[in-house]
């Protein structure tokens, strides 16, 4: 996964719609789906890849991929990127519903959820409040483990369109679906439009946090899947565009999400004065990310060649978008022959561009790794307390 070396040009801002959006980071051939595995290596090692050229609006804060194109991307059931099977997502999400449920009232009410994944979160909020859901998603796959009869919960493979105003709706959210939308401010829009003149509807959207990534360094979550970057400005901008007040917006998951709580209103402020001082620090971090993103990315070649030396044997933990990214972007100098993830959906199956096997967890016991690399820090405990209870011992080190 090289980087391109033409960073530089303008472009208008997709969101606002100013002048002057800067291209500062660019990556070649980047594995155009880390959600989607292969079920041979052989199919892995040529799975279809992308650009990444990401702008950067010095108006609103908003951070595009440039070099997207829409019309290669395809969310169909194959399609993996649930978390539920870790118990401290689960605990989060559930902290979630449960204050949305409380703050809200959202008992015996109808709720629809755009982009509902494999329902896991839709279906939390209606047992937790006795409510009635619809999930939109084109990339929905029923589990027989969850069966949904008897719960006023259903599930239409398909994604946002005018015909959502069809359906009865107290609540509206969204959650991780808004950065794979190329045209943010047209999508919600459309959301407004659909809302019409039911003002008394909430909408919440959960989006990751883009400051994370270029503040804190979570850099192996630039991926292509996801066009849209948001970070506080460039959220509240984006709603108070298109007819939303919003009511709270706040960083979640240890500063990895932003969620976004709003009602139908008729502020079109493009943007929030409030985050001026946030933009002013998007843009510090944004002037020196290509350089952190580089000497970030060479320290690490050099301690997985130190390891490969001194043969110590290396395995990652965690086979979605950051292990995938972190994979690709270290190339053939990785020592890793595996990737461990607790998600059984994808144990068995091939990670795209560089061909690691997914195991699961119990393989540890055969392989005995000397080295285990957590792909993220807040699972960084969840994780080293089952590779105790596995009879493992193994350095732990955070990515």
């Amino acid at each position: 996964m090289d980087s391109l070396h033409n960073v530089g040009g303008q472009n208008s801002c997709t969101l606002c719609g100013a002048s002057g959006m800067n291209v500062f980071f660019e990556l070649a051939q980047v594995p155009l789906f880390c959600n989607v595995l292969w079920p041979t290596r052989e199919a892995a090692l040529q799975c279809p890849r992308g650009d990444v050229r990401l702008g950067f609006c010095s108006a609103c804060a908003f951070i595009a991929n440039l070099a997207f194109e829409p019309g290669r991307m395809e969310y169909a059931p194959d399609y993996e990127n649930s978390l539920h099977f870790s118990s401290h997502f689960r605990s989060y999400a559930s902290e979630l519903a449960t204050y949305l449920v409380d703050r809200y009232q959202l008992r015996g009410k109808n709720i629809i959820e755009i982009g509902c994944g494999k329902g896991d979160f839709l279906l939390m909020l209606c047992e937790l409040g006795g409510n009635r859901g619809v999930g939109f998603d084109p990339g929905y796959v029923g589990d027989a483990e969850k069966p949904t009869a008897g719960l006023g919960v259903r599930f239409v493979r398909q994604g946002f369109s005018a015909h959502v105003a069809d359906y009865p709706c107290d609540f509206l959210i969204s959650r991780h679906m808004l950065e794979h939308v190329a045209t943010p401010r047209s999508f919600l829009a459309g959301v407004r439009q659909v809302i019409g003149g039911r003002t008394n509807i909430v909408v919440f959207f959960e989006v990751p946090n883009a400051m994370f990534t270029l503040r804190d360094l979570g850099i192996w979550d630039i991926i292509y899947e996801h066009c849209s970057y948001f970070c506080r400005p460039s959220l509240a901008a984006l709603f108070a565009s298109c007819g939303f007040r919003i009511q709270a917006l706040r960083d979640n998951y240890g500063g990895q999400f932003l969620c976004l709580e709003a009602t139908p209103g008729n502020n079109h402020d493009n943007v929030n004065p409030d985050y001026r001082d946030e933009v002013e620090d998007a843009a510090h971090c944004v002037a020196s990310f290509r350089d952190i993103y580089l000497r970030k990315v060479g320290s690490w070649k050099q301690t997985l060649a130190r390891l490969k030396h001194e043969g110590r044997r290396v395995t990652v933990w965690g086979g979605g978008s950051k292990g995938v990214t972190f994979l690709n972007a270290l190339g053939d100098l990785v020592p890793i022959e595996e990737v461990v993830d607790i998600n059984p959906r994808k144990q068995g199956m091939y990670v795209p561009g560089t061909g690691q096997r997914i195991v699961a967890p119990e393989f540890l016991r055969r392989s005995r790794p000397e080295v285990v690399l957590v792909m993220n820090p807040v699972y960084r405990e969840e994780i080293a307390d089952q590779i105790a209870a596995l009879g493992v011992e193994a350095e732990i080190q955070t990515v």
